[in-house]
């Protein structure tokens, strides 16, 4: 007998939490399957046994609600009692402003694998165009050592960070990983992926780079 219940007039939605871990990694399992299918819809579906067995790809109804009951105690998905629409709204013109949210100090920046700013907010063009040429180093260094991160050390997490003597961030890099393109969130300061706005970014970028390959 089915232990799982669904609520109604519900609407599903990945928390900040679960936006970073669908696309922090390569790495694909079913939580993650799941998330990113998510985010490639342009409107919060419904919750119900049709959209679960959708996104899941999963037609057994004890797997959806396993999996379902998964990614919700680990706050990865939420409930939503009114539907919401993507950002629809040109890239250029709303990352600048999704970016301000997800750092202390309001500079950040987004650049893509070849090393390209795509927008940025609080550094100047010359330091943005910088710091994002960095992150595509980093990128090649990390993909040169990842045997021994992965392998040797267990360290899974693909993010670099430029530490002061207290092991505080003074500058960090986080690759978003959408479809088959990299792109790097670089933060002065602490960063804020904890923000609405951060999903509503992951969000847009899916669906900008995603949805258009299917």
């Amino acid at each position: 007998m089915n232990k799982y219940s669904l609520a109604d007039n519900v609407y599903l939605y990945p928390t900040p939490a679960g936006a970073y871990y669908a696309v922090s990694s390569l790495e694909t399992d079913k939580p993650r399957q799941f998330l990113r299918k998510l985010l490639q819809q342009k409107t919060t579906p419904s919750l119900n046994l049709q959209t679960l067995q959708e996104l899941m790809g999963h037609e057994e109804e004890s797997k959806c609600y396993e999996l379902l009951n998964h990614c919700q105690k680990l706050r990865w998905v939420q409930g939503l009692h009114e539907p919401l629409e993507y950002p629809s709204k040109p890239l250029e013109h709303i990352l600048p402003l999704l970016l301000s949210t997800i750092s202390e100090n309001g500079k950040v920046l987004l650049a893509e694998n070849q090393g390209f700013y795509l927008a940025t907010h609080g550094f100047p063009h010359e330091v943005a165009e910088e710091l994002s040429a960095l992150s595509a180093e980093i990128a090649t260094v990390h993909q040169r050592r990842s045997g021994l991160l992965t392998n040797n050390m267990g360290v899974t997490s693909q993010a670099w960070s430029i530490v002061d003597s207290f092991g505080n961030s003074q500058v960090g890099f986080w690759p978003l990983f959408i479809a088959n393109n990299r792109f790097v969130v670089a933060i002065s300061g602490i960063p804020h992926f904890n923000q609405p706005e951060f999903v509503s970014l992951v969000w847009a970028l899916s669906i900008r780079y995603t949805v258009k390959e299917i």
